[in-house]
């Protein structure tokens, strides 16, 4: 069984140019947990999760200290406003542009061993430098399981 007999076209995808909030607000409303990011020309660039973001808005251990003490409060008021800083910022800086993909005419059993052994969720589908889909864990699963 091949990739593209498998894969989701409707890849839930982001401009390069969008800022962090705009990342936010399409994660979200679909309840996707990455997004592909493109050019507009659909050229794949890499991908941005929802894990990234909050990555970039944990404040650090010296953060919490100055903020006032330490307490799980204070750590989480700074949390909040690293968040804010960060929304109206471009995503440039936090996506990851060396993300491993697969092509279409791939054997489904690649991206299963690729995902299980590299902990990812979906794999981005890439023909020619384009996203022409992706392909999660759980498509593999209905395929190979029947669910």
């Amino acid at each position: 069984m091949k990739i593209h007999d498998l894969m989701n076209v409707n890849a839930t995808r982001i401009r390069a140019g969008a800022s962090v909030r705009q990342a936010a607000e399409v994660l979200s409303g679909t309840q996707a947990s990455d997004l592909m990011v493109v050019d507009d020309d659909n050229s794949f660039l890499g991908v941005l999760s929802e894990g990234d973001l909050i990555r970039a808005a944990l404040p650090r251990y010296d953060e919490i200290l100055s903020a006032g003490g330490g307490s799980l409060s204070d750590a989480f008021e700074t949390f909040v406003d690293n968040g804010r800083a960060l929304a109206g910022g471009s995503i440039a800086s936090l996506v990851i542009r060396a993300a491993i993909t697969i092509s279409p005419g791939e054997d489904v059993l690649k991206a299963a061993g690729t995902m299980i052994s590299h902990q990812i969720r979906r794999l981005p589908v890439v023909a020619d430098g384009k996203l022409v889909g992706t392909i999660s864990r759980a498509d593999i699963c209905r395929a190979v399981l029947g669910a």
